[in-house]
């Protein structure tokens, strides 16, 4: 996740503090999964919505973990909104567009990106064709459109 989004940072031409802080956060975004139970994070049937409640918290979690250090602190929004939509249907706080820091968004497109072409206990992998038509698909609404083509069209074209 931390590669692709760097990747991604590299494509809109930044400096290597804010490349690096990017890829700081891709390290960072699911830190406070560590907190949740490994029978949850690693159940091969569908979660009950008590389970979904539980995994949606490490968004919360990893922000207080980070706010409360000053040396991470400046990757806590980063890793409270990365799942977060601009259609406003993504958590924890239901933010939309641009309200979403936009080290979010990035680390938001890597995230779903890597979940979907890795092998994973609860799912198959897609292919990277696949991968990438479900990135296009969800584009405006589940993931923020010009990461979107800036990871399709300048990181995988």
């Amino acid at each position: 996740v931390a590669q692709i989004a760097l990747d991604i940072a590299k494509s809109f031409c930044w400096d290597w503090d804010r490349c690096n802080k990017v890829f700081r956060a891709g390290i960072l975004h699911d830190i406070g999964k560590t907190v949740i139970s490994p029978d949850i994070l690693n159940k091969k049937e569908k979660l009950s919505p008590a389970e979904i409640g539980e995994i949606r918290r490490h968004t919360i979690i990893g922000y207080n973990i980070l706010k409360g250090v000053e040396e991470y602190s400046q990757y806590a929004d980063a890793v409270l909104y990365h799942h977060e939509r601009p259609d406003g249907k993504g958590y924890p706080s239901g933010i939309r567009g641009d309200e979403i820091p936009l080290f979010s968004r990035i680390v938001a497109v890597a995230d779903a990106y890597e979940a979907m072409i890795s092998k994973r206990s609860y799912q198959k992998s897609k292919t990277n064709e696949e991968a990438i038509e479900e990135l296009k698909r969800c584009a405006g609404t589940q993931f923020d459109k010009e990461v979107v083509e800036v990871f399709i069209d300048k990181v995988l074209g």
